[in-house]
């Protein structure tokens, strides 16, 4: 299954019951490791692999940004439920968009976007925060049935005249397409003073007065905790995509940091804009908040994703639906497992896809472990060095015929290999830069591990 929405927490540390999804729950789902690991990425400052080779994305000037946009494409092609765009409109122009329709209202349109391209090295800031928040965004929201349809747009030529989204308003105009708010997130992540402000630009035009009181609304909901201060700028720039869906009478926010305080990095436009002058809990809280705003306004279709299990049976809690049940360890359909209630036959990791009136739904992953399989002792297994950079020891005590099974973030399996002794070496070497999950199992026992990839 495209998108295996792997949870590393449940399988690593307990085995309960999963949750219903609420907008609190999407929100908390907003993982700052994984923005972290991306804008590095997106940046330059550490390798990644895009399809299929190990590169460095550290150019993203619109006449030498292919890689960039086949990064994004890349991200996008790992979800499920969205259908990817590659618009190219001229020589050196390439938006990237990923669609994903709305079950109830697929005519009622919301664009969260950001600009990708950049005018020299790294440019972290400016825009890798903007494009990776919107990635970070879509990763979470793809997992849900949603009454509107949500549009993630990633605009090139944002430095050129905002070309990109120019070309993509006008069409959607010329269109006729109901786009009801357009969110625009330009430069998110720096905070020099700490004082945790931001700015929403606006002006009145359509419904972008109403739009913003909808993010403020969202900010002010005690249930969601947030500690951000806002600064509404109106009249709102106009030196950034929204303005463009403005020109067409659409209604859009610009979303980011306090330029109204003047609290904007100092390395703008230049490449010391790097990964290391970020304000991370900032940036993480902003990401929040703007995963609270879209995530209310998509709608979630209530479908009821939640598990529960006993000694013997995992149970889906959505009574009505079909059902089918999924292997965590390597996302193929378990054949025949189609009822509410599924028996496994071994200890393992597994989930549940629900379908309530065409409109699917995945619990998270559960760890099965009441058939007789113990977790080894912490003397048992040695696994260093951790972090690693090229070459990763496994040890075991009076251990042989282990089994590992290395994933990445998205739950994608990298690696499986079966250890015949009890001394042994995985070549990490091509792998890029990031956070692994590594499982070793044996007959009657398993572990998983956190493992760091320098």
């Amino acid at each position: 299954m495209k998108n295996l929405i792997f949870k590393l927490l449940a399988i690593m540390l307990c085995s309960i019951s999963s949750h219903a999804q609420t907008i609190n729950d999407l929100i908390n789902k907003v993982n700052l490791d994984t923005l972290s690991l991306k804008v590095q990425e997106f940046s330059g400052e550490v390798s990644t692999v895009v399809n299929g080779n190990t590169v460095t994305v550290l150019n993203r000037q619109s006449n030498n940004n292919d890689l960039a946009a086949e990064y994004i494409k890349q991200q996008f092609s790992r979800l499920d439920n969205l259908t990817i765009t590659d618009q190219v409109y001229s020589t050196n122009g390439r938006n990237i968009i990923a669609t994903q329709l709305g079950k109830t209202n697929p005519n009622n349109i919301y664009v969260i976007c950001a600009h990708y391209d950049s005018v020299a090295n790294y440019c972290a800031d400016d825009n890798a925060s903007g494009t990776i928040a919107v990635l970070e965004i879509a990763r979470i929201l793809s997992t849900q049935c949603l009454d509107n349809t949500i549009i993630y747009a990633l605009w090139d030529q944002e430095e050129n005249g905002l070309i990109g989204s120019n070309y993509y308003a006008q069409q959607a105009a010329n269109n006729g397409d109901n786009i009801l708010g357009v969110l625009n997130i330009d430069m998110m992540a720096y905070d020099g003073d700490n004082d945790n402000d931001f700015d929403i630009d606006v002006r009145n035009i359509g419904g972008s007065l109403a739009m913003k009181d909808d993010i403020i609304s969202v900010l002010n909901n005690p249930t969601y905790g947030f500690t951000l201060n806002v600064n509404v700028v109106n009249p709102g720039t106009t030196a950034s995509d929204h303005s463009r869906f403005w020109n067409q009478g659409y209604s859009a926010v610009l979303v980011g940091e306090a330029w109204s305080n003047n609290d904007r990095t100092p390395f703008y436009h230049t490449s010391g804009d790097r990964f290391s002058t970020l304000n991370l809990p900032y940036y993480h809280e902003l990401a929040k908040l703007i995963m609270g705003y879209m995530a209310t306004k998509a709608g979630l279709i209530n479908i009821d994703n939640s598990i529960a299990a006993d000694a013997t049976t995992i149970t889906a809690t959505q009574t009505e639906g079909s059902y089918q049940w999924y292997n965590c360890d390597n996302g193929q359909p378990i054949s025949g497992a189609n009822s509410r209630n599924y028996a496994p036959p071994t200890n393992g990791n597994y989930y549940v896809e629900v379908t309530l009136g065409g409109c699917s739904e995945v619990s998270d992953c559960y760890a099965f472990t009441t058939l007789g399989v113990e977790t080894f002792s912490d003397g048992e297994l040695n696994i260093f060095p951790n972090p690693v950079r090229n070459t990763l020891k496994i040890e075991s005590a009076n251990v042989s015929d282990l089994r590992i099974n290395l994933f990445d973030l998205s739950g994608k399996l990298i690696r499986s290999e079966t250890l015949q002794v009890q001394s042994n070496e995985l070549n990490l070497k091509g792998l890029s830069a990031g956070i692994y999950l590594l499982n070793v199992k044996s007959l009657n026992k398993s572990k998983t591990f956190k493992i760091v990839k320098q």
